[in-house]
């Protein structure tokens, strides 16, 4: 059985790369019929924060991956592991495949001439019993990394120190106890990204001398920005919390994140989870950088926007929605908005102006609205909304009329309507919106931007 896991260290915000990961393995785990083991990494104090741990699940749980599956296991925490860590120290002391070292930085950047240079063995036989505990890694030979998505990796022995698995007051390291936590556990599989590509050659010794066949390994590409420089929570917009807050739906973020790295294959890219998973081989992901497209994951948001059924789509609205607002008045023109926005937070500004007293003008609008014949169209519309009949087709019919008295089409003569009825140039149909809001209150508006206008 296939079992892998993901195991995350909490840090106040879960990385876009980190979902992208714990995505590929739950995919694979669910695929195979294994089983995805959640395995907080906890045993850094300055992170280790209730809430921090918390957001983990949280996000975890918004894109699919929770104990609702039983493919799920977990969670489970590596500081409950400490017992198994220690003794893992001691069986490698014990077997002389590590030792214990009292060298400072300073000592050994001495002794070498450089900052650079790595340790250089100096207590390899020194046969002391306090210290640090290094791995004592072998003089000749390569390590090779068999990996799924990046090929044959070779690390020259040479080139590699002797590292440190224990501190001197004999906590672990996270090199072994990431070992020991993934033996204990019964991994076969590890699937992360390739900044991790490194420890997998420490971990590629460590396995075997704690009695252990080493796992499959994956490292998945990194994911990179516009600049083509690797996501940085500096920089650039990495919170998954951030997307889930702005209003991208799940399935969406879940879609285009398999995407990063990996394909199905042929020209289709939207495809549900259900069926990307039997579709799914790690040895199909791509070893180069993965671009990190905002625009597109916008593009795919909308596309599963518009494949809501309309109740739904409603229904995923309503965070967005002021506790005031008349749901049954949202609900007449929930389906034309369906059609115009990208995220759900865009909602808000399509349609405030229904419930509002007065519209929230954009000043840019205004500008651009209301100039030229604007007061010519604004009271010659307003005297046919008078006795026009509210239907979507005669408002249309009575705006080009006014239009065409003033030499403009229909799309010249509708901007300060719009204006005036929504506060902007952009959003729902006007004639439906001017519908929705009514004869009188539509009449107010357009009193109030003349008066505007005059004054």
């Amino acid at each position: 059985m296939i079992r892998v896991r993901f195991a995350p260290s909490p840090t106040g915000m879960f990385h876009v790369g980190s979902a992208r990961a714990a995505l590929f393995n739950w995919a694979l785990a669910e695929g195979s019929g294994g089983r995805f083991i959640l395995r907080i990494e906890d045993t850094d104090a300055t992170r280790n924060r209730p809430e921090w741990t918390e957001g983990i699940i949280s996000a975890l749980s918004w894109i699919g991956i929770n104990g609702d599956n039983p493919v799920f296991e977990g969670p489970y925490f590596q500081s409950a592991y400490e017992p198994q860590h220690r003794e893992a120290v001691a069986k490698l002391l014990a077997d002389g495949k590590a030792y214990h070292c009292d060298c400072t930085r300073e000592q050994v950047q001495a002794r070498t001439g450089s900052e650079h240079k790595g340790y250089d063995g100096f207590c390899r036989d020194r046969g002391l019993t306090e210290g640090a505990a290094r791995f004592r890694t072998p003089d000749e030979g390569v390590i090779v990394v068999d990996d799924l998505i990046k090929g044959r990796v070779e690390f020259p022995n040479d080139a590699q120190e002797d590292f440190v698995v224990a501190r001197s007051d004999g906590s672990p390291l996270y090199v072994l106890a990431n070992a020991v936590d993934d033996i204990t556990q019964r991994v076969t599989h590890v699937v992360r990204g390739e900044e991790h590509l490194p420890n997998a050659a420490r971990q590629e010794l460590l396995w075997p001398a704690l009695g252990a066949q080493p796992p499959v390994w994956a490292h998945t590409p990194v994911i990179v920005n516009e600049q083509r420089k690797k996501l940085s929570k500096r920089r650039d917009k990495v919170a998954l919390e951030s997307y889930r807050e702005e209003g991208y739906l799940a399935e969406a973020m879940v879609n285009y994140l398999m995407l990063l790295g990996w394909g199905p294959g042929g020209d289709r890219e939207i495809m549900p989870w259900s069926e990307m998973v039997p579709l799914f081989r790690l040895e199909d992901v791509i070893s180069s950088n993965a671009f990190f497209d905002e625009k597109k994951l916008r593009a795919f948001n909308g596309e599963y926007i518009r494949a809501l059924p309309l109740s739904s789509f409603i229904a995923h609205c309503e965070p967005w929605l002021e506790p005031g607002w008349d749901r049954e008045t949202f609900a007449k023109v929930a389906e034309l908005a369906q059609t115009r926005i990208a995220v759900l937070s865009e909602i808000t500004a399509n349609v405030d102006f229904l419930f509002l007293d007065e519209p929230v003008f954009d000043q840019a609008s205004w500008d651009k609205a209301m100039k030229n014949s604007a007061v010519e169209i604004l009271t010659g519309y307003l005297a046919r909304l008078e006795t026009v009949d509210m239907s979507p087709e005669s408002l249309k019919t009575a705006l080009e009329e006014v239009g065409i008295e003033y030499g403009l089409k229909l799309g010249k003569a509708q901007a300060p309507v719009r204006v005036a009825i929504t506060g902007r140039t952009v959003g729902l149909p006007l004639f439906e919106s001017i519908e929705v809001l009514g004869r009188e209150r539509s009449k107010d508006r357009l009193r109030a931007a003349l008066a505007k206008l005059e004054g």
